[in-house]
């Protein structure tokens, strides 16, 4: 009876999805009637059924297209998309990983990519990896000192129990940590050369360089689960490019972060100790005037806020012609700097969640 409940659901998400997509591509209504019948027999004989290539392409666009905390959606229809379903063991997806970094760092004219992996069967995920994204710094505690990231103390930890060992910089490129089900996970450095790293520097502030500040060019989140039709893909590393705030207003300047609103301060010589000087107010605006500028300067691509708030106002008014509806989560999509400057912050939004989309997962199981 269980079983019989799960197949009733899932071809009702598969006909769901397969009536959206094929709509979209100007797919005809019989072709899609064909198309859900064979879905059903595949179903009913197996338990489950396959994407053909272009509805996994066309799935995870609209994934994107749905994800209400993503305010970078106006370009949801040029993400490129590697299917990776073939791919079975650690060692050939530490590969396809390397690829996709390579890929989408182009260089620094970053591409809006993902990489899809085999699907979860009879809940059992044939390829995870442990790393929130694929390029990320490791974090150090030693006593009450953080050194690095301390959002990456725990995989940190993980990575030196399995024989790894950083410089203690805050900014050692963690190595992946790959698993293949049924297996231990597996350590694998990424080559130096694979990744682009950014040097923080402001265009008026000479002391700015003194902080040794960097960050990597490209956040390519690999722990969400992506929703297609009923099907999961627990392995589906994805990115976009960065909106320099997500640098300069949260990772750098947060306090459980890399915390340098007080050095930048100090550099500019502001009172530190009234809040009524708006020192963090004037420190986070250079940190992020430094972090667009470098950025520029590196050549790699990168959004200001307001830029981006544009795009969404486009975006917004693109899916009405478009006959959907638009849904959003305003906690997110609110800059973290002077969002009362954009209209979203004036906006209420539906946080309807729609499918195809991504969601967060438990982490993967040590075997």
């Amino acid at each position: 009876m269980i079983q019989h409940v799960k197949t009733h659901q899932l071809l009702m998400e598969a006909a769901h999805f397969i009536n959206n997509c094929y709509s979209e591509l100007g797919i005809s209504k019989e072709k899609q009637l064909k198309r859900i019948e064979e879905i059903k027999n595949e179903i009913n004989a197996t338990g489950t059924y396959v994407h053909k290539t272009f509805e996994l392409e066309h799935g995870a666009k609209m994934a994107w297209r749905n994800s209400n905390r993503c305010i970078g959606r106006l370009l949801w229809n040029r993400l490129h998309v590697f299917d990776a379903r073939h791919v079975q063991t650690a060692d050939d997806a530490y590969k396809t990983l390397i690829k996709h970094i390579e890929y989408a760092t182009n260089n620094g004219k970053i591409r809006p990519t993902i990489t899809i992996f085999a699907p979860r069967k009879n809940g059992k995920d044939p390829i995870r990896v442990w790393n929130h994204q694929l390029i990320r710094y490791a974090g150090y505690k030693e006593g009450d000192q953080v050194i690095g990231d301390s959002t990456s103390i725990k995989l940190t930890n993980m990575c030196e129990k399995m024989g790894w060992r950083g410089n203690k910089t805050p900014f050692d490129i963690l190595p992946l940590v790959v698993q293949e089900y049924g297996e231990e996970p597996k350590l694998y450095e990424i080559p130096k050369e694979m990744v682009k790293e950014v040097p923080i520097t402001h265009p008026e502030l000479t002391g700015f360089s003194k902080l040794d500040i960097r960050w990597y060019a490209v956040p390519i989140i690999s722990d969400m689960r992506l929703e297609i039709g009923g099907i999961d893909y627990p392995l589906a590393p994805f990115n976009g490019w960065y909106m320099g705030t997500e640098i300069g207003a949260r990772n750098l300047a947060d306090e459980d972060r890399y915390h340098l609103l007080p050095k930048v301060a100090e550099i500019m010589g502001l009172d530190i100790q009234s809040n009524r000087s708006l020192w963090m107010d004037k420190a986070l605006i250079e940190l992020n005037i430094a972090v667009l500028h470098s950025y520029e300067k590196a050549g790699v691509t990168i959004v200001d806020h307001h830029t981006a708030a544009k795009q969404l106002k486009q975006f917004e008014e693109n899916e009405i012609k478009s006959g959907r509806p638009v849904t959003g989560d305003w906690t997110w999509l609110i800059p973290p700097i002077s969002p009362a400057t954009t209209h979203i912050f004036h906006k209420p939004y539906n946080n309807e969640i729609l499918t195809p989309n991504y969601f967060y997962q438990e982490d993967p199981q040590e075997s």
